[in-house]
């Protein structure tokens, strides 16, 4: 049997998209005009977002661990578009666009980043851990796959106190391999709790492709000895992602149990910001940027059908900078936190 090389695999898993007979769906719902301008929208911001963050890392303004979500704005987007208040959003380290998509002001997250008073964490957490439960975020978290028993044990309080919110638990293609993954799985549909898995797969797990880690690539059947169901999504696609959202969402509100959809996405930047991602070809990035970007796509689309033209998408381009460039002045004007917040929140 033939063996593929390793850049052979790498090059297999990071253009996959999903197949006719892996996806159920073969026709993706249109949006109308509002529904792609605020995709367009709110895609835009996070990515301008992160690009201002990786511009202040490299200025040695954000210390420690920084992980942008350049190029999978359109999974957190399309997910948050079928949510209502009272569910709630957990995931891992790569979380910055979570948050934003959530409704988390800006400021907050960038001071964060910063390490300055007005973070999400008082400048204490850092890139990965901050949270929000007036917007429904239950946080980033550093280790991998933590955030999964977490993310279930939300979907058990659901359950316990009997209302219809649905948690919406993201994780890695690295953290699928990861033993308490599993545990969650099988306590999830022991008690049919509310909760829809996230496979948010960007086709490597810091700079290793999922052909190389995995046995199985086909992640969304990760929950099959469970019985749970799952499904591959276009993740570049902001409305195939809504699509699933939609059927994943209602049948955890509807008391069926867990759902698991994996989200073919793809990363333009290094697994970190320290990260050269030397792994993979040039080219294989610009492919997926030419080809599958998903906020051009939205462009494309706004354009074509007439709901915007290149003026009023400049305009949406300069106000979103403008609301990134104010969170950015904020966070590199706020106080640091004083030395004895180093004491306080240890306990609860």
């Amino acid at each position: 049997m033939a063996v593929a090389s390793p850049k052979q695999a790498a090059q297999t898993a990071s253009v996959r998209r999903p197949a006719a007979d892996e996806s159920p769906a073969k026709m993706v719902p249109e949006f109308s005009k509002d529904q792609e301008l605020t995709a367009f929208r709110h895609m835009l911001r996070i990515r301008r977002f992160e690009e201002k963050a990786g511009q202040l890392y490299g200025m040695g303004l954000i210390g420690g661990f920084c992980h942008l979500y350049i190029g999978e704005e359109a999974v957190v987007v399309g997910m948050q578009m079928v949510l209502k208040p009272g569910d709630q959003v957990i995931t891992g380290y790569r979380d910055h666009g979570h948050m934003l998509a959530c409704g988390m002001d800006p400021k907050g997250v960038m001071a964060e980043l910063t390490g300055r008073r007005g973070g999400y964490s008082k400048g204490k957490g850092g890139s990965m851990h901050m949270f929000s439960v007036e917007k429904g975020f239950f946080g980033g978290h550093g280790i991998v796959g933590a955030q999964v028993p977490l993310g279930t044990g939300l979907a058990f309080a659901n359950k316990y106190r009997g209302n219809d919110n649905v948690s919406l638990t993201y994780l890695g293609d690295g953290a699928t391999n990861q033993g308490q993954v599993y545990e969650s799985f099988n306590m999830a549909k022991l008690w049919h709790l509310p909760v829809v898995y996230v496979i948010e797969n960007n086709q490597y797990g810091m700079g290793t492709s999922v052909a190389r880690a995995s046995a199985t690539v086909n992640l969304s059947q990760r929950g099959r000895s469970f019985e749970i169901p799952g499904e591959q999504v276009d993740g570049m696609d902001v409305r195939a992602v809504k699509a699933a959202a939609d059927k994943a969402v209602k049948w955890g509100r509807e008391g069926n149990g867990p759902y698991i959809l994996e989200m073919l996405t793809y990363r333009y930047r290094g697994h970190s910001m320290s990260d050269p991602a030397k792994y993979r070809p040039k080219e294989e990035v610009d492919k997926v940027r030419t080809e599958h970007d998903p906020i051009e796509q939205v462009r494309s689309r706004l354009l074509k059908r007439g709901f915007a033209n290149e003026d009023a998408l400049k305009k949406v381009d300069a106000e979103v900078r403008a609301i990134v460039n104010e969170a950015a002045e904020f966070a590199t004007n706020d106080a640091e936190p004083e030395a004895a917040e180093l004491y306080t929140d240890v306990y609860k």
